[in-house]
């Protein structure tokens, strides 16, 4: 069940987003180390103004599940998502099926929303670099494990207040995102991205670095 990876840069290279999981439910121990690797993340002043909040009661859950309702019918307007037909067997019509069979089952699964204490001076940009590390630091973990992971809007799109109300988050901490997790059907594999040196300058905006290899 579980594809282990114990070498960072292979984690980092296969962490691809899963959307697709099992009913195999995620053990305490594995969750667990997940968390724990969240808290090594850098958090400025080291002030550790974060919580973690597991959602995995049935209640929760269906809460859940009606904040990706909501979070679907966005979606599909922004990104002019559809249901694929059964018989399209295209790149697109696959990767748009785990979208939405994530978002059908979506209170089948254990999450995790990461919410960070807002600070009188710092904008909600900069109290990222305290939070997103730490959900970065997760998504690794679970990977490393062998875990499915995946980062979802659900805490946005009219979510936010669904899921704030339903588990007491004060008003002056913020919702910073949401992670459902699981084993994954299928296997892990590459991410697939543009060549890195698309995205590298040296020194000016325009200035590629050839000595960058």
């Amino acid at each position: 069940m579980a594809d282990l990876v114990a070498d960072v840069w292979e984690v980092m290279s296969t962490a691809r987003t899963i959307r697709r999981f099992t009913d195999e439910p995620v053990g305490d121990d594995v969750l667990g180390r997940c968390l724990e690797a969240a808290t090594w993340a850098p958090s400025g002043a080291n002030a550790q103004a974060w919580r973690f909040v597991v959602l995995r009661s049935p209640e929760q859950r269906a809460v859940v599940a009606q904040a990706a309702s909501q979070a679907l019918t966005v979606i599909e307007e922004a990104y002019s998502l559809t249901r694929p037909a059964a018989d399209d067997d295209s790149h697109r019509a696959r990767n748009d099926r785990a979208t939405y069979e994530l978002h059908d089952r979506a209170g089948e699964f254990t999450s995790v929303l990461f919410v960070q204490r807002r600070l009188r001076l710092a904008s909600d940009m900069l109290l990222g670099g305290s939070i997103f590390p730490a959900m970065q630091n997760f998504l690794l973990a679970a990977r490393a494990q062998g875990l499915g992971a995946c980062l979802t809007s659900w805490a946005s799109y009219g979510g936010e207040p669904l899921l704030r109300d339903a588990i007491g988050v004060p008003e002056d901490w913020m919702l910073a995102g949401h992670v459902v997790v699981g084993w994954p059907k299928g296997r892990h594999g590459p991410v697939r991205r543009r060549p890195w040196q698309t995205a590298v300058n040296a020194d000016r905006w325009d200035a590629p670095a050839p000595g960058i290899t």
